[in-house]
Formats: structure tokens, sequence, C-alpha cells
């Protein structure tokens, strides 16, 4: 990395912003994601598309674009929860990042999403680990598979502070739109990529805010372009099993919530699987996929990610670098 790219936030300059966008087999979503990165208000420094082993050229289409991306091209699919971990490996320490702004390929942002996550931040006057973006479905709706959850028992003083600047302390986020500041990844490591796809960022999220403040920043808008309208709990057939899997080591083996949080967000894992199965045309595929997750979740444990995450080329090596300077 040159000079150039150490510039940013440790010499006194506008932070150095690199996006990173998850893509698997959505060629034509991932192109118009491209279109409006290439079209913020607050340009970007770099962007980054880590290509999940995608079958229908998204990675070749990327490296076509007009905004000249760099694409990485993993030689199988990671999951969105390895691509990201990826991802921000390589953002922060190759491409010098000061923040990277995470998000799907099937994300698109409003021209001044990126500039609002910003304002939000430097406004702020104290570090913030992780800030995200008002999620909507194509129609302008709220979209309820990213919404935040706001932080419980946040003083009123942090309230205050986050309000004087558009925004509402949370503490959770979602991967469709989140900006992370690079020196949070740098302590805490990177996503789970064990967990595949499901809860991958309810669990860093939480664990990156779980002693630091995480603000919700409505101007900054997106939209998420998912084929239907709808939360997590809609019929999820047998990927209900990353969902149960997932969700049981979140509360018996990640450091990410408190014992008081692991009943409150258990409660409400638990109407959330009963409303699931109440929707569910299918409960036979959705009872196996239970039983196999439930089976996994309390027998396993997610895998370090330097060996989940082996054999993917010069990324695995960044991975193990960024694992090993962390201070889990």
């Amino acid at each position: 990395m040159d000079d150039s790219a150490r510039a940013g936030r440790s010499r006194g300059g506008p932070p150095r912003v690199v996006a990173v966008v998850v893509a698997y087999n959505r060629r034509d979503l991932l192109l118009r994601a491209l279109d409006a990165l290439g079209a913020q208000t607050r340009a970007l420094d770099a962007v980054v598309v880590i290509d999940n082993a995608s079958t229908d050229g998204s990675g070749e289409a990327a490296r076509g674009h007009p905004s000249r991306p760099e694409v990485v091209t993993l030689p199988r699919n990671t999951g969105g929860a390895g691509g990201f971990a990826v991802g921000l490996a390589h953002a922060t320490l190759a491409r010098g990042a000061d923040f990277v702004w995470l998000m799907d390929d099937d994300t698109i942002p409003t021209p001044t999403a990126l500039e609002a996550l910003l304002a939000a931040q430097a406004g702020f006057g104290a570090p913030v680990a992780a800030l995200g973006s008002k999620v909507v479905w194509t129609d302008g709706r709220e979209h309820p598979m990213n919404t935040p959850r706001r932080r419980p028992g946040a003083r009123r003083d942090a309230v205050a502070r986050a309000a004087a600047v558009g925004a509402l302390p949370v503490r959770s986020s979602s991967f469709v739109s989140m900006l992370v500041d690079a020196r949070a990844v740098r302590y805490h490591g990177l996503p789970v990529a064990d967990y595949f796809i499901w809860n991958d960022d309810f669990e860093y999220s939480c664990r990156l805010l779980r002693r630091a403040t995480g603000l919700a920043v409505p101007a900054s808008v997106v939209e998420h372009r998912t084929k239907v309208f709808g939360a997590t709990d809609a019929d999820p057939g047998e990927r209900f099993y990353y969902e149960v899997r997932n969700k049981v080591w979140l509360f018996t083996r990640s450091r990410a919530l408190s014992p008081s949080e692991r009943v409150l967000y258990g409660g409400a894992t638990l109407r959330r699987w009963v409303k699931t199965a109440a929707g569910s045309t299918r409960r036979d595929v959705l009872a196996r996929a239970f039983a196999r997750g439930l089976r996994d979740g309390l027998t396993t444990r997610p895998r370090p990610n330097v060996e989940v995450l082996a054999d993917l080329g010069p990324v695995s090596a960044e991975v193990a670098v960024l694992e090993g300077r962390s201070g889990r």
C-alpha cells in the first residue's frame, strides 16, 4: 500500500472510506449497486467487490464497470459471513480504510447515503464504532428485515447527543449498509465466517457495540431490493437450519451479549420461531431444519476464521493477520 492509501484520519485529513460489496449470482443487481456507489455525493476512496464464486458472470461484469472496483474472486462460496469477513480484512489492511462501508449486492444506496453517515459520525463528538442506514424496500416502505435494535436503557445524554446529529443509539445493525470504524475491526476482529448466512451481522454488530457507540442514521437511506417484502420470519424452508444453529451459537458461544441480553433476545427469538412455524406452508421441512440446527448449535461451536477462510489466496493471510491482532 502506498503513502496515499495511508492518508486520512492518521494525518488529520478526511477519513479514507472503502466500500465492500459481497456478491453472489446477482449480476444485474450488483451493477446497479456499483452505479449507486459511483454516484455518491461523498466520493468513495475505493470499492471492493467480494465475488463469492458466482457462476453468472458477476465478477467479470464488475471488472468491466465504469467505476473500476477491485474485484476479489473467491474460489468457493463462503456465504455472506465469510464474504464480509474477507472484505473487512482486505479493506482494513490492504486498502488502508479508516471506515469500511458494508453491503450486499442487492443494496442500492441513495446518492447522499454515505455523506449522511459521515456527517453523523463527525458531528457526534465521540468515537462511533458502527453506523447504519435507514433501509427501505422498492416501494419506499421501511424494510422489516433490516430494522436496527435501539439500545435498551441508553442514557439521556447519549440519546440527546445522537439526536443532535439526527441519529438514534442502537445495540445492533445490519450488513445492508453498515459503516464500521476500522479501529473497531482491528480490536474486535471479524464476523464469524462459520455462520455462513443469517445472524452474522447481528452477532458482529452486537460484539462491536457491547461497550461502544452505534448509531442509526435515518437521513442515510438505502434500498434493499429483496424479491419480496418481509422480515426474517418469512417461511425460510431448509435455511431455517442456519437461523437456529447460529442463534444457539450466539447465545451460548459468543461474548456479544450480556447475560440479561441473552434472556431478552432469547425470548424474542423464541417468539419469532413460533411465528415462523405458524406461518409456514411446509412445517415438516421447518421441523427437520429446526432439529438439525438445534443439535449442531448445542454440540458444535464455530470454527476459527483462519480455518474456515483458508486456501482462498492472499486474503486468507489478511484474515489471519487481523484475527491475530484483535483484542478478543
